[in-house]
């Protein structure tokens, strides 16, 4: 009774979410994927035009995406019961979850821009509670830029509702244009921009690993960080008839690859470079949209969905079984203490490399095919498939630091081992990275096509997709010598992402600051002095001792008045 008492809140959320994901798979291969999509929606009442509905819509996208939401928050729930094992509160986190869960399937089923907001918000202040759980000052400050960023886009969005009263139809996504398209298009891409972390909002994704690391995997890897993807993937149809909003969308895109891929080859702490991994993924599924293949970019999004939060979970076996370490550094020999952990590790990093016949495989190697095929630039189509290759580095990194690496830690005292938990939820996400993308691959590929590219083309995606392996030549040839002489004056430019933390911390907090001391010095204590409370005191007073000198009753003092008046009006009349 005490287990269930003290567990029984994680098991009984396990075993629901996945009994949904079993629902909805069943439900989505047999009752949609071969048919046309379903639009259920009830009308409240009509105002000024405008039908006030709400629509519910389901189809093979938002089935197969509840079905991963549910399967991905059934593991982490499963995972908590030995990650959060002493935490005090874990029924309070466990509901946190669930509203998580919820606002992520209102988000998903219904495509209304209005009741879409609902979900949107649910899923940030849920985010913020989950970020700032640990309740420490890095967490509030990490939970503080979350939130403050994810306001910047429900503002946007609700300022595209605000331009869609014009229209006097709230579900943006089936062709409609008209006043203000283009406006409420780029207010709709913008706003996804701050919840996927896409250049300029990219500093609070890293900063929110502050989080416990089942809220990582749940939050950071398929849901949260997704939204934005899903939302302009929803939408699709109008932005369609807005292309210079989707060529922007594609340019940050491949700039938030880049940024995010370098920044992951300098990082040292083991969930920031998982963090900085899903940022580039989340910039690979932005350009994949901003070119003209959504049906890719969805494919991706889940397919990326089950190894990334495979490779958070055993991110949180290896720091939870090693006494919370997570610095890469100290991290080492974890494959002979953590078999099981390590070997789901290398199995979901070589998935996200995209080693063939592994999820990863599938949805990546077409998106570079869709790049080629698009009708980008040079510079654009290189900068892709620098920052692709890019992942196999950043990959390796992990795995030389954390599981073939030295360990610099301290004795085998503190290490803990696997629990029955967190190998049945690796064991269940381990077998969606490995066949999940074998099975996506009949219901997305089938509907989307297929590009022909030329042999040259498809060689360059082998070379991108293997070309990281130099990393280890130069790593196992120990020639850091002309690695530090080269690469060292662009490094710390290269690991601060650009300088985004700055810009989306210390520049706005500095500036307001500053501003503040300027005001303070110059107005509160300078001229607010002499013409605020103190000035207006010392004229009150001078004007008081005045009225008492000339209400004296002496003739002299009425003698000058009468002098000083006279003056004065010979003046007026001279003049």
């Amino acid at each position: 009774m005490k287990f269930l008492d003290k567990l029984g809140s994680p098991l009984l959320c396990s075993v629901f979410l996945f009994f949904v994901s079993a629902l909805m798979l069943g439900f989505g291969v047999y009752g949609v994927a071969g048919s046309s999509s379903y639009l259920v929606e009830w009308q409240f009442f009509c105002l000024c035009g405008s039908d006030w509905t709400l629509p519910v819509i389901v189809d093979s996208m938002s089935v197969t995406f509840s079905c991963f939401v549910c399967l991905i928050s059934g593991s982490v729930s499963l995972f908590s019961m030995s990650y959060m094992e002493g935490e005090v509160f874990i029924r309070r986190f466990m509901l946190l979850i669930m509203g998580f869960v919820g606002s992520m399937n209102l988000l998903i089923f219904i495509p209304s821009l209005v009741t879409v907001l609902l979900g949107w918000d649910g899923l940030g202040i849920v985010s913020f509670a989950l970020v700032i759980y640990y309740q420490n000052k890095k967490s509030l400050a990490a939970g503080m830029l979350t939130v403050l960023a994810n306001r910047i886009g429900d503002a946007l969005l609700i300022l595209a509702i605000c331009f869609l009263v014009n229209w006097g139809e709230w579900r943006f996504g089936y062709g409609l244009f008209g006043d203000f398209g283009m406006l409420i298009s780029l207010l709709v891409v913008v706003g996804a921009m701050t919840k996927s972390a896409q250049i300029p909002f990219s500093a609070w994704l890293p900063a929110a690993m502050a989080a416990p690391t089942p809220v990582s995997a749940l939050v950071h890897s398929s849901t949260l960080v997704t939204a934005g993807v899903y939302l302009v993937i929803r939408f699709y149809g109008s932005l369609l008839e807005s292309p210079d909003v989707l060529w922007f969308l594609s340019k940050i895109g491949g700039l938030t690859l880049l940024m995010a891929g370098l920044s992951a080859c300098y990082e040292v702490d083991l969930k920031k470079i998982i963090a900085l991994s899903t940022l580039s993924q989340l910039g690979l599924m932005m350009f994949t949209v901003g070119i003209g293949y959504p049906i890719i970019a969805v494919f991706h999004l889940f397919t990326h969905a089950l190894f990334k939060a495979l490779l958070f979970l055993c991110a949180g076996s290896v720091i939870h079984c090693t006494g919370d370490v997570q610095d890469g550094r100290i991290l080492g020999s974890i494959g002979r203490l953590l078999p099981f952990s390590s070997g789901c590790l290398i199995l979901s990093s070589a998935a996200l490399c995209g080693m063939p016949f592994l999820s990863g495989f599938y949805s990546k190697d077409l998106v570079l095919e869709g790049a080629f095929s698009s009708l980008g630039g040079l510079a654009e189509v290189a900068i892709v498939l620098v920052g692709a290759s890019l992942s196999l580095v950043y990959s390796l990194r992990i795995l030389l630091m954390a599981v073939f690496g030295q360990s610099f830690g301290g004795s085998l005292v503190s290490f803990g081992e696997e629990s029955g938990y967190v190998v049945v939820s690796i064991l269940v996400l381990a077998v969606g990275a490995i066949f999940g993308g074998w099975f996506l691959q009949g219901l997305w590929v089938v509907m989307s096509g297929f590009d022909v590219i030329s042999g040259f083309g498809k060689g360059v995606i082998v070379v991108v997709t293997f070309g990281g392996l130099v990393y280890v030549s130069v790593s196992y040839l120990k020639t850091w010598k002309f690695w530090l002489v080269t690469v060292t004056g662009v490094a710390r430019f290269l690991s601060s992402m650009w300088f985004m933390n700055m810009i989306s911390g210390s520049l706005v907090a500095g500036g307001g600051l500053k501003s503040g001391v300027l005001v303070h010095l110059h107005l509160d204590q300078g001229w607010m002095e002499v013409f605020g409370g103190q000035g207006v005191f010392g004229v009150v007073k001078g004007g008081t001792g005045l009225s008492y000198v000339v209400q004296k009753n002496s003739l002299l003092v009425f003698t000058r008045i009468f002098i000083i008046i006279v003056v004065f009006l010979l003046m007026l009349l001279i003049f």
